[in-house]
């Protein structure tokens, strides 16, 4: 989302309403471009945050304004992917266990969740049992590193994530993050102060053979 003067969870009118704005914007581009997918944190500004959890009072603005997406999404053909950050970057959905009941409340079969494993990696005790509980809930699956660098290298247990994606029947996207600095402002918001893999062909070509091995033998 943008900054918090357009944010659809608002009780402000007119920052609602420019939030809504922009989340039409997002759909129209992905309509020209003919996407499948449209996942991210389209929910609210990153970073902003009001010192407590989401109100009841949010969650519904959240809900409406989901669910209006997920009708113009269904009728364009492509599905949602409703992305849960880490506390450090927002209050409104964190956990698995939110994700999941959040998307019971939008109650779509265009609407979904995409889950993170660098995310979940700060919020998740246990990775495969989150994703087995968020289950048909989750439309894209972003292979992250705990440091954001190349997947493979840290710490997280991709072998355990892909079994358990595999067991709940996915079969969405399954897409590599990895931030660099190439984007000044994408880098201040998700801290990137240091070099997190040496060359894009290092990236590209290790996070690919690495998650097609890792895949097939779990």
């Amino acid at each position: 989302m943008p900054d918090v003067d357009a944010n659809p969870l608002s009780g402000d009118a007119s920052v609602r309403q420019r939030g809504l704005d922009h989340l039409s914007w997002i759909q129209d581009c992905a309509e020209a471009l003919g996407s499948e997918t449209v996942g991210g944190p389209f929910h609210a500004p990153i970073g902003h945050f009001t010192g407590q959890g989401p109100t009841e009072a949010e969650i519904e603005r959240g809900v409406s304004a989901h669910r209006n997406m997920s009708e113009r999404a269904s009728r364009g053909g492509y599905k949602l992917a409703l992305e849960h950050l880490n506390r450090f970057e927002t209050y409104f959905l964190n956990t698995v266990d939110q994700a999941r009941a959040y998307a019971d409340r939008v109650d779509h079969p265009a609407f979904g969740i995409m889950y993170d494993t660098f995310h979940a990696n700060i919020e998740e005790r246990d990775q495969p049992a989150a994703i087995a509980h968020l289950g048909d809930r989750m439309h894209v699956l972003h292979v992250s590193e705990n440091d954001r660098g190349v997947p493979g290298r840290g710490q997280i247990d991709f072998a355990a994530v892909f079994r358990a994606a595999k067991a709940t029947g996915f079969d969405g996207h399954v897409v590599v993050e990895a931030f660099g600095a190439g984007l000044p402002e994408l880098a201040a918001a998700t801290r990137v102060w240091r070099p997190l893999f040496p060359d894009f062909e290092t990236l590209f070509t290790e996070s690919h053979d690495f998650i097609r091995r890792t895949w097939e033998a779990a």
